[in-house]
């Protein structure tokens, strides 16, 4: 029997960055904005204005071309610090560039933990 070996790296879409950002290291928007900048972005510094996120979230302001996967450790103690409609107001945001959003080809998946 002739094994024949793969050549180069194998095939497939290239997996997708992995963010994680902790609920318990911020409680006001503004912390919130620069955990994600620093932990995301690459080359912007987002300020907290919320259209601007939804527009950095659609990429080329930092993000992965390709989206990313943003693990949202504590996400329990983001809702009772930032207050429910701050806190539902970023998940509706983010999950709108995920699958089954309106922007899903952004493919940005939150994962909250």
């Amino acid at each position: 029997m002739l094994i024949r070996r793969r050549k180069g790296p194998p095939k497939g879409p290239k997996p997708k960055p992995q963010y994680t950002i902790d609920g318990v290291e911020f409680s006001t928007l503004d912390e919130f904005a620069k955990l994600f900048s620093s932990r995301v972005l690459q080359t912007h510094i987002w300020h907290g204005n919320l259209d601007a996120f939804n527009d950095i979230l659609r990429g080329g302001f930092g993000t992965p071309e390709q989206g990313f996967i943003l693990i949202w450790k504590n996400h329990k103690a983001s809702r009772r610090r930032l207050g429910d409609n701050l806190f539902d107001t970023l998940v509706e945001i983010i999950r709108t560039h995920g699958s089954g959003g309106e922007e899903e080809e952004d493919g940005v998946e939150l994962i909250l933990a």
